[in-house]
């Protein structure tokens, strides 16, 4: 029996990842073919991962398959997923209500990739939330594969100075992993693996940016939100102590990064079922707010958390929350069905015209490495970079950009030949002098001419200031992986600004050049003072003005 099924036309169908399907029961061979060829299409779409709803009509129309129906369709399923190199994993069935006598469920099956020459899926997820809310704590037990002892033990391993393990409090930022197989289960450092082995064991990956929580560290915190790039962010907040202190400037950060965020709602174990529920009713208030607008769905089963990842990918304004305990391991395994679903943000063909445009490698991190030499950390914001390659990085504190060779890439602290658009790494430069670089430059391909500036427009929002925002105040200026002191050279159409106000304002980098793009995110702060924009305008240095302007010494620059 052959069964002509359609896509549903919907705005998911087109494109993305899901795939809708009443029945594959015995096609023939010419139609085995197509559907072969649609599944690599949407693998595709959904870089190595789609789902498939079996029993659900072109419409839309929730009509179901009879026992015997749904275990023919599930082998056709299993034989397509085999000829592309895929596995398949049940993610939930359910009964429905159809004029039958017989019960019909539908199913919802997870298709993933095996990976082949490093191909994982790569998502990156920054942890936010307030000191002391058990984010390092929960990091471990998700990537170590063991359970707290209610003191701190699973942390330890994440903590990369010696005042960390002594006060207890990040301070830096850490960088943790956790794989999963094309199975769907998940490869952590539990069976005492090395990265090396969890990356070629996985066809997905999250990373996770543990950032700090303490006020102290925010500028640390900041950084983190923008140069890294995050896909998603995870706020964990304690379950005793509820909203408290940094918890509401990093859900603002989230919110005005536009990073979508989740939440983890931890030490569940710690206090009453009522005390949980204050907490999660306080998170649903300030959500619903109309300043966040978000639509709060609270995980209590699988099936809820597999909705929340669908929904969560689909709609910016889904907010999925979990409750746990790192200690008891209570619901842990609902934030892992939920990661292990989390579609990308960026499909395939987004890829592909990042990967076509010149190299951009944003510099985060500088490491000097014994027998290495100089490594640096970051992310590559378009184009690809291969091992050998000669790229410029600047620009240096007069605005020049130095040559250097590309010796050797590793991702996820494994070995790796090509770097592509949207992948976080680290490039060895062999023995060029670190003191040359900081952060907040950019490796650029040679052909690119990039454009610098010391002076530049952008459109803001004050979001919070004590008096009046005016002419010749300094703040700190992040726009993506750049951080440096800027004064404030004129407001435009006004001479101050209050709380709440926009205006578009002219700042001056008060110590070298930087490398901006019009459009780029902006954020400043100062104290208390804080605001959100995006760069709009760039006094542009070019490359021969810095060379004729030399002479005159890096603060003569001219425009």
């Amino acid at each position: 029996m052959e069964f002509a099924c359609c896509i549903v036309k919907t705005s998911l169908a087109e494109d993305g990842n899901i795939e809708y399907k009443l029945k594959l029961v015995n096609p023939s061979q010419y139609r085995f073919e197509h559907l072969v060829t649609q599944m690599k299409w949407r693998l595709q779409e959904g870089r190595g991962e789609a789902v498939y709803q079996i029993g659900v009509e072109d419409n839309g129309l929730l009509v179901g398959l009879s026992e015997e129906e749904m275990r023919a369709s599930l082998k056709t399923l299993r034989r397509m997923a085999e000829k592309v190199g895929a596995d398949i994993t049940i993610l939930r069935e359910r009964e429905v209500d159809y004029d039958s006598d017989v019960p019909r469920k539908i199913t919802e099956v997870l298709v993933r990739k095996v990976p082949d020459n490093q191909q994982f899926l790569d998502l990156r997820v920054a942890v936010l939330g307030n000191v002391d809310s058990g984010k390092s704590t929960l990091l471990g037990v998700l990537t170590q594969g063991e359970l707290d002892n209610g003191r701190g033990r699973a942390r330890l391993n994440l903590f990369r100075h010696l005042h960390e393990i002594q006060s207890g409090r990040t301070s830096s930022i850490s960088f943790e992993i956790l794989g999963f197989n094309s199975k769907g289960e998940v490869v952590n450092y539990s069976d005492s693996r090395t990265a090396e082995e969890i990356c070629e064991s996985s066809s997905k990956m999250i990373t996770f940016i543990d950032l700090a929580g303490h006020h102290k560290y925010l500028k640390t915190t900041i950084f983190g939100l923008t140069s890294y790039c995050p896909d998603f962010a995870m706020l964990v907040v304690s379950a005793n102590t509820g909203i408290a202190g940094t918890t509401r400037e990093h859900l603002g950060l989230a919110m005005a990064l536009k990073v979508p965020f989740f939440i983890v709602v931890s030490k569940v174990d710690l206090c009453s079922k009522a005390t949980v529920e204050r907490t999660v009713k306080q998170l649903e208030r300030i959500l619903k707010q109309p300043g966040c607008n978000k639509l709060p769905l609270l995980v209590n089963s699988d099936d809820d958390a597999v909705t929340a990842a669908q929904q969560f990918a689909q709609s910016p304004n889904i907010t999925p929350i979990f409750t746990l305990s790192s200690v008891s391991g209570e619901n842990l395994d609902l934030l892992k069905v939920f990661l292990n679903i989390l579609p990308p943000l960026t499909n395939s063909k987004e890829q592909e015209e990042l990967m076509q445009q010149l190299t951009e490698f944003q510099v985060d991190e500088i490491y000097t490495v014994p027998e290495v030499g100089t490594v640096v950390g970051g992310t590559l914001s378009s184009g690809i970079c291969r091992e050998g390659e000669s790229l410029v990085v600047g620009p240096t504190d007069d605005g020049k950009f130095l040559q250097l060779k590309v010796c050797s890439i590793q991702r996820n602290r494994s070995a790796c030949r090509v770097l592509r658009a949207g992948q976080a790494a680290t490039l060895a430069l062999g023995p060029f002098d670190r003191s040359l670089l900081r952060k907040g430059m950019v490796m650029v391909s040679p052909e690119m001419n990039p454009t610098i500036c010391s002076v530049f427009e952008a459109e803001i929002v004050l979001l919070f200031h004590a008096t009046t925002f005016r002419k010749g105040f300094q703040v700190t200026v992040h726009v993506g992986n750049v951080r440096q002191t800027a004064i404030v050279e004129k407001i435009h159409g006004k001479d101050k600004l209050r709380t709440g106000e926009k205006a578009v304002v002219r700042f001056r980098f008060i110590k070298h050049p930087e490398y901006l793009k019009i459009g780029a995110k902006l954020l400043f702060r100062e104290g208390v003072t804080k605001g959100i924009g995006h760069v709009t305008d760039l006094q542009a240095i070019t490359t021969e003005e810095n060379s004729l302007d030399e002479s005159l010494g890096p603060g003569h620059l001219t425009f």
